[in-house]
């Protein structure tokens, strides 16, 4: 039986909730006449009276690659303003980060991140930065919202309206693309030794302040600088370069990890999902 269903009778008013699980933190003071629960780890929520509230989900983030092949995407981004929830115990899953490409265990590479969800909302995970291999599938591809940076004439594509598309990494100059972000694609290198940077995520006041989710991850600049691609706003972790490591995506933002390695050994890992949820 779906937990977000159409509610009879003479209108569809407010939900109520009696109980959590997780820790959630709860906030009464932010929003006049609202109360917000804001789930940094998994839990559930418990509805009393069926009706509407506000929500906002957002998926881990997808883990950045080596250098040529770009930042992670963003996790998916989904807002609801009415959803319906039925009376009940509804399970939310706050959605790790993907793991970042790493040179120092036999080149492993990168995952995508993990999907959020409460109830039927669910924010895809972002897709890793994306590989060139021909053994490997392009991992923005099969990852969530973001595209992972691409590879040469490959991209990474954003899934099911929650994300962008990632750049084109560039082979020749081994630069890295950024990640896509739930407001804008991830950058090309813009051209000779930089990388490009990550796509910027959206900004929402769900929780009284604005606030950006879900930017994607910066790409990898082939020099010995300390100026790398930003993660986009939201999030994203930076991009490296010869010199610097590469940032990860944000705890509890979606935001992707950022490309690098090349001397540096690891990339950066995608950040974590969150669940907000508005009663009143």
């Amino acid at each position: 039986m779906p937990l977000f269903t159409p509610i009879g009778g003479g209108g569809i008013g407010k939900a109520t909730v009696t109980s959590t699980t997780g820790s959630p933190t709860i906030d009464t003071s932010s929003r006049a006449g609202k109360t917000i629960y804001k789930f940094t780890g998994s839990g559930s929520i418990t509805v009393g009276t069926a009706g509407t509230a506000e929500i906002l989900v957002i998926g881990g983030g997808g883990g950045g690659n080596d250098s040529q092949q770009g930042g992670g995407g963003a996790g998916g981004y989904v807002y609801d303003t009415e959803a319906l929830l039925k009376s009940g115990t509804l399970t939310v899953t706050i959605g790790a980060g993907g793991t970042p490409y790493d040179r120092t265990s036999n080149y492993v590479q990168p995952t995508n991140g993990n999907a959020s969800q409460i109830g039927n909302l669910v924010a895809l995970g972002g897709g890793a930065g994306g590989n060139y291999g021909s053994s490997y599938a392009m991992f923005g591809q099969n990852g969530g919202s973001g595209g992972a940076g691409g590879f040469q004439n490959v991209i990474g594509y954003g899934q099911c309206g929650q994300g962008n598309n990632g750049g084109l990494s560039n082979a020749g100059s081994n630069t890295g693309a950024g990640g896509g972000g739930a407001g804008a694609n991830g950058s090309n290198p813009p051209g000779g030794t930089t990388g490009g940077d990550g796509g910027v995520g959206l900004a929402n006041s769900i929780t009284g302040t604005s606030t950006y989710y879900a930017g994607g991850g910066g790409g990898f600049t082939n020099a010995y600088t300390s100026t790398v691609p930003s993660g986009g706003n939201g999030g994203g972790g930076a991009g490296g370069s010869r010199s610097v490591d590469p940032g990860s995506g944000s705890a509890n933002t979606g935001g992707g990890g950022g490309a690098g390695t090349w001397n540096r050994v690891t990339a950066g890992s995608g950040g974590s999902g969150y669940v907000v949820v508005v009663i009143g």
